[in-house]
C-alpha cells in the first residue's frame, strides 16, 4: 500500500483524545452492535470519551450484576486499541475493579480472553470473572472498538449490551459526570492490577481441543499469516511448544497494516474469509501443505489449500463439523450443532446425517455461549469465519470465536486424514449435492434499513422463489425465537437471507441454490427484487397509515 495512502497514526491519536463526541448526534453515540461498540476517532465515534463513559458503564453493570471477580482485559493491534486500553484500565483501576492483564504489555486475541475467564470460573459458583477485549476485529487501520464478555465466557447478550449502551450514553450526556479515573501509570501499578501470563496458559492448554501431536507427527509444512494482529506472538511459540512445522509471514505489527493486499473495495481490512486480503497467503499456496490466517484479534480465520487457493468459510466450516464428528469419540452423540441464519445449507444436511439438533440463530456469537458453556451444543459457527468447538473430552474450550484452534484444525484434519479440508468439502458434495452460493450487498437509506429489520411474513404477498414454491417465511430465529433483525425466505430448491449492516447505509443479501448457479443468479435477483418492492410498500402502507 503506497505510504500515502496509510491512515495518519498521529492525527489519529489526537482525535482520539482531543474530539469530544456530540451525544446529540446519533452516529457518535455508543451504540453496540453483534460485536460491541465500534468506530473511528477522526469520526467522533470512538474517542476516549467513548471508552471511559463505556467502561465505567461496564463497572456499574458489574456491581448490578453482582459479578465481583477478576475482569480479564486485552487489545489488539490496531492503532486505537492500546490508547483505549489505557483509557479502560484508568477507569477500571479507579472503581477498584481486580483486574487480569497480560504481562509484558503483550496483545491478547478475543479466543484468550474467553479462555481465561471460563478457565477462572470453573468450578466457581461465585465472585466470577468476566473481560473486555479492545478490538474493532477485521476492520479497518483507523477503526476502534470494544467488546464485553459476561461469565459466560461469550459475548455479552442484547439485554445487557443495552444495559450498558443506555448508561454509557448517560454518561456521555452528563459529560462523564460519575466517571471515575485514576492516570494510566498510577492505573498499571496499582494493587487491583494483576499481569498474568496469558498466552502460555492458553498454548499450553490447545493440546486439549486440537491434537498437536498429530500435526506435528505429519510433518505438514503450515504456513500462518498473523495478519499482524493479537496473535502475532503466539504462532512462534505454538510452533516451538508443539514442534510444528510452521512458517510465519506477516509477523510485522503496524498500526498502519502497510503490508495489507486491498479488500473487494479498495479499503484495508484484516479479513482472512476475503481473497482479496488474502493475497499474500494465497500466493504461496504450492510452498505448504496447508496456509491458514486469523483476523487482527484472532476470533476468525481462513483456510489456504494448494490445488484450491482460498476456502470460503461456509465450504471450510461444513467440512470441520464433518470431520469432526468423525473424530470426536468422547462428543455427546446428543448435543447439538449451532449456525447462524445466513451460514450454509450443507451444515443442515451433516447435522442431520450426524443425528445431530440444528441449532439456527441470528447473526452473534453471543446466541452460542450458553450452548457451548453447558454441553448442548459441541460446534457453532458463522458465516464470517468465526466458530468454537468443544474439546476433545467434551469439555467446553471457548464461547466466542477461536480463530487459531479453528485454523490449527485444517492442519489437524489433513494430518489425520491425508486430506485437506478442500478435497473433504468435495466429498461432502458428493455426497449431498452442490450447493452455489453467495452474498450480494445493496444500498440502503437508514429508514429502509429500519424497515427491514421489523418486516413481517404477512408483508411477503408472493408464493415463490426463482420458480419454486416458498416453503418457509422467517423473521425470528429457530433457535431461541429471537429476531433474526431481517427476513429468509426457503423455497424448495434454495433460500436467501436479507439483513442490514450495522455499521453502513446497505443491506446484505444471502442466498444459496441447490441446483446451479444459474438459478443462484435467478434467487439473487429475485431477492432484490423482493425486498426493494416491499420496503416500497411497506412505506407506502405506513404513509397511508398517517
Amino acid at each position: 500500500m503506497p505510504i500515502a495512502e496509510r491512515i495518519d497514526v498521529q492525527a489519529l491519536m489526537h482525535a482520539y483524545y482531543e474530539t469530544k463526541p456530540d451525544p446529540s448526534d446519533a452516529l457518535q453515540r455508543v451504540n453496540f452492535g453483534t460485536s460491541g461498540h465500534r468506530g473511528s476517532a477522526t469520526l467522533g465515534s470512538f474517542n476516549q470519551w467513548h471508552v471511559w463513559a463505556i467502561v465505567q458503564a461496564i463497572c456499574n453493570y458489574r456491581k448490578h450484576a453482582q459479578i465481583s471477580g477478576p475482569l480479564h482485559l486485552g487489545f489488539d493491534t490496531h492503532a486505537l486499541s492500546q490508547p483505549a486500553f489505557e483509557s479502560a484500565l484508568e477507569v477500571l483501576a479507579a472503581n477498584d475493579v481486580d483486574v487480569r492483564i497480560a504481562k509484558d504489555g503483550e496483545y491478547t486475541p478475543t479466543p484468550v480472553i474467553s479462555r481465561a475467564i471460563l478457565t477462572y470460573n470453573r468450578s466457581r459458583t461465585a465472585a466470577l470473572s468476566d473481560g473486555v477485549v479492545i478490538t474493532p476485529s477485521h476492520n479497518p487501520p483507523d477503526a476502534g472498538g470494544l467488546k464485553y464478555n459476561t461469565p459466560n465466557g461469550g459475548p455479552a447478550d442484547a439485554a445487557v449490551t443495552r444495559w450498558i449502551q443506555n448508561h454509557a450514553n448517560a454518561l456521555l450526556g452528563q459529560r462523564l459526570q460519575g466517571v471515575r479515573t485514576i492516570p494510566f501509570s498510577a492505573a498499571l501499578h496499582a494493587s487491583s492490577t494483576h499481569p498474568s501470563n496469558l498466552l502460555e496458559s492458553y498454548i499450553s492448554e490447545l493440546e486439549g481441543v486440537i491434537d498437536m501431536a498429530a500435526i506435528a507427527g505429519s510433518g505438514l509444512r503450515i504456513a500462518v499469516d498473523s495478519m499482524g494482529g493479537a496473535g502475532v506472538n503466539y504462532w512462534a511459540r505454538i510452533a516451538e511448544r508443539y514442534g510444528l512445522n510452521l512458517t510465519l509471514i506477516n509477523a510485522l505489527v503496524d498500526p498502519q497494516f502497510g503490508f495489507m493486499t486491498r479488500d473487494w473495495d479498495g479499503k484495508i481490512r484484516m479479513d482472512p474469509s476475503s481473497r482479496f486480503a488474502m493475497q499474500p497467503l494465497i500466493a504461496l499456496k504450492d510452498q505448504f501443505d496447508i496456509g491458514i490466517a486469523c483476523d487482527t484479534d484472532h476470533d476468525r480465520h481462513g483456510v489456504v489449500t494448494p490445488e484450491h487457493g482460498l476456502l470460503s468459510a461456509n465450504h471450510y466450516l461444513s467440512a470441520a463439523i464433518d470431520y469432526l464428528g468423525q473424530h470426536r469419540p468422547l462428543w455427546l452423540t446428543h448435543a447439538g450443532v449451532g449456525k447462524t441464519i445466513v451460514s450454509t445449507a450443507m451444515l443442515d444436511k451433516i447435522a442431520r446425517r450426524q443425528g445431530r439438533t440444528l441449532f439456527e440463530t441470528p447473526v452473534g456469537f453471543k446466541y452460542f455461549a450458553e450452548g457451548l458453556l453447558d454441553g448442548s451444543l459441541v460446534f457453532a459457527c458463522e458465516e464470517s469465519a468465526g466458530a468454537s468447538f468443544s474439546q476433545i473430552d467434551g469439555n467446553v474450550w471457548t464461547t466466542d470465536k477461536d480463530g487459531m484452534s479453528a485454523a490449527l484444525l485444517a492442519a489437524e484434519m489433513t494430518a489425520v486424514t491425508g486430506k485437506n479440508p478442500a478435497q473433504r468439502y468435495a466429498e461432502l458434495e458428493r455426497e449431498f449435492g452442490v450447493i452455489y452460493g453467495d452474498r450480494i450487498e445493496a444500498v440502503a437509506t437508514s429508514l429502509q434499513k429500519e424497515k427491514l429489520t421489523h418486516l413481517n411474513p404477512e408483508h411477503i404477498a408472493r408464493a415463490s422463489l426463482a420458480g419454486d414454491a416458498i416453503t418457509n417465511v422467517m423473521t425470528h430465529a429457530p433457535g431461541g425465537g429471537a429476531s433474526v433483525g431481517g427476513i429468509k425466505i426457503v423455497s424448495t430448491q434454495g433460500w436467501f437471507a436479507a439483513r442490514p449492516s450495522g455499521t453502513e447505509d446497505i443491506y446484505k443479501i444471502y442466498a444459496e441454490s441447490f441446483k446451479s448457479a444459474e438459478h443462484l443468479d435467478l434467487i439473487l435477483a429475485d431477492a432484490q427484487a423482493l425486498v426493494a418492492q416491499t420496503l416500497a410498500e411497506t412505506e407506502d402502507q405506513n404513509a397511508a397509515r398517517s
